[in-house]
């Protein structure tokens, strides 16, 4: 992959669209024939993943163009039904390319497990037992996934806290925290939660009752940052080729690049205060998200759940996104969200 700028895409044939595809991505056709007909995914595929199969539901897959990724140019495979959402992500990484692309990192792909234990007498006594047993229980959970381990994963850390008020009362929970490098994780944590579901038993006294993956995947976070040169962002003048059309054909008035900007930053200070817009705004984030999520065979509800409890993590639901200025005037946005995606594993086999 070494430029994903492919001009006149969008004005191409379906089959010439996949020829350059091939072409930039180093890919042949027969790699990318799957998608010319169901999307790699036929019923009897199907009927082995969900129950009640009556046959496959298909969605459109785009490529998102001009990704600059840590100075890596990235082609996006994206999977939406809403028009528009590939076209923008597509323009707007047009002009962060100007400044330079995206910056992006990833904390370690570390989720939790929690495990819900009631029937407790002494809550304080049984959390003070846990933690004294915890490079036990820490070896037990890495002992439940050998290929987890050979690949640098497994179990870091054992959090109890005291929940002091629910509608059955008081009780304790138990956070395993677990790497699982490559994968989603939740098969992988669900497994190990419920092996030591037992020993946690065994030590608090009390009743193991849930104990499942948690999708506030606020360990493994991924965060992202741009710079738009505010040269870029004015539209509409005389000297620009293709303006934006009002809705009786003629073009919208001039804006300066100072002006949109501003029109950005405002609109991202809207959200961040009210709620009501915030989730408007979020969605939009999400239609990117999602798409590439569920093009790469992943868990978009899982992701979803994760993000919007992250924007509600302060006590108070706001964007998940920032705009701002910096010292030249130019537009800078950052992302930062739950990632809990997969390479390997589940659905994407």
């Amino acid at each position: 992959m070494t430029n994903s700028r492919l001009s006149g895409f969008y004005n191409l044939t379906l089959d010439a669209r996949r020829a350059k595809l091939a072409d930039a991505a180093a890919l042949s056709l027969d790699d990318l024939a799957a998608y010319a007909t169901n999307g790699g995914l036929n019923a009897e595929a199907a009927d082995h993943m969900i129950e009640n199969v009556i046959g496959t539901h298909a969605l459109p897959l785009g490529v998102a163009l001009n990704f600059q990724v840590n100075g890596k140019d990235i082609l996006v495979p994206m999977a939406i039904e809403e028009p528009s959402v590939v076209a923008g992500a597509s323009f707007m990484a047009k002009l962060a390319r100007l400044g330079s692309g995206f910056t992006a990192t990833t904390s370690d792909p570390l989720m939790i497990g929690q495990m819900q234990v009631i029937n407790i007498t002494e809550l304080n006594e049984a959390k003070f037992k846990l933690y004294e047993h915890k490079a036990e229980l820490l070896a037990e959970a890495d002992a439940i996934d050998p290929v987890l381990k050979k690949f640098g994963g497994g179990a870091r850390d054992l959090e109890v806290q005291i929940i002091e008020e629910s509608p059955i009362g008081a009780f304790l929970v138990v956070h395993l925290v677990y790497d699982v490098r490559d994968a989603m994780g939740a098969n992988a944590v669900n497994t190990a939660c419920e092996k030591l579901a037992p020993r946690v038993e065994s030590i608090t006294g009390g009743k193991g009752h849930l104990r499942i993956l948690s999708n506030l995947a606020d360990r493994r976070l991924a965060r992202a940052r741009c710079t738009i040169p505010v040269s870029a962002l004015g539209f509409g003048s005389e000297t620009q080729t293709q303006q934006p059309k009002a809705g009786n054909g003629s073009p919208t008035r001039s804006f300066t690049g100072e002006e949109v900007r501003n029109g950005i930053i405002a609109a991202y200070a809207f959200a961040a205060a009210d709620p009501y817009r915030a989730a408007t705004h979020n969605k939009g984030i999400m239609n990117g998200v999602d798409a590439v999520v569920i093009a790469t065979g992943n868990d978009w509800r899982a992701i979803e759940a994760g993000a919007h409890a992250y924007a509600a993590r302060s006590g108070k639901y706001t964007s998940l996104s920032t705009w701002n200025k910096d010292a030249g005037g130019n537009l800078v946005g950052t992302l930062e969200m739950p990632m809990a995606v997969g390479i390997i594993g589940g659905a994407t086999k």
